[in-house]
């Protein structure tokens, strides 16, 4: 099973636009964003998105209501920090903070720990469990936008530089 991985976009429309291009030619089964879109305006750019989306709220996701609306409008899913969601018999958490990655590490049944918040890419495998951060989606801070897919049937992930 193939999954875009995602967070940290900021409203970084460009930066947007070519994850989604990426995922869309990857054919990737389903998108997860870790947090931090910041403004509702900025999901807009999601709608061309092929693949199933599922998030968590970030902590600079201020306007929760519009971003849940949109969210409900779409029939996509997103929910508070942390949260397990089973995607095709995978058990997947996904964080925004990696503070608390440690307290899943010991979890065997789960297959994907996926989180943002340091704009850092980051790939680690823990025993049968896998963690990915796939950096910051906006490039605002270290200036280079990232995104990635990982593939649940051999562990491989591929990171993708973004650009506008």
């Amino acid at each position: 099973m193939k999954i875009g991985v995602i967070s940290d976009t900021h409203d970084r429309l460009p930066y947007i636009d070519h994850a989604i291009r990426i995922f869309n030619d990857q054919e990737v089964e389903v998108v997860l964003h870790c947090g931090d879109f910041v403004s509702p305006f900025a999901l807009v750019r999601f709608k061309s998105l092929v693949a199933p989306f599922y998030a968590v709220f970030g902590n600079n996701d201020g306007e929760k209501v519009g971003i849940r609306d949109m969210f409900d409008r779409n029939g996509w899913i997103i929910n508070e920090r942390p949260c397990l969601v089973t995607i095709n018999g995978f058990s997947i958490v996904m964080l925004h903070e990696p503070g608390p990655l440690s307290d899943y590490l010991e979890n065997e049944a789960l297959d994907l720990i996926v989180f943002g918040h340091t704009h850092t890419p980051k790939f680690e495998k823990y025993g049968n469990t896998l963690a990915l951060n796939p950096g910051e989606g906006c490039g605002w801070v270290s200036g280079k936008g990232t995104c990635a897919i990982i593939d649940l049937s051999n562990g491989e992930v591929e990171m993708f530089e973004l650009s506008g």
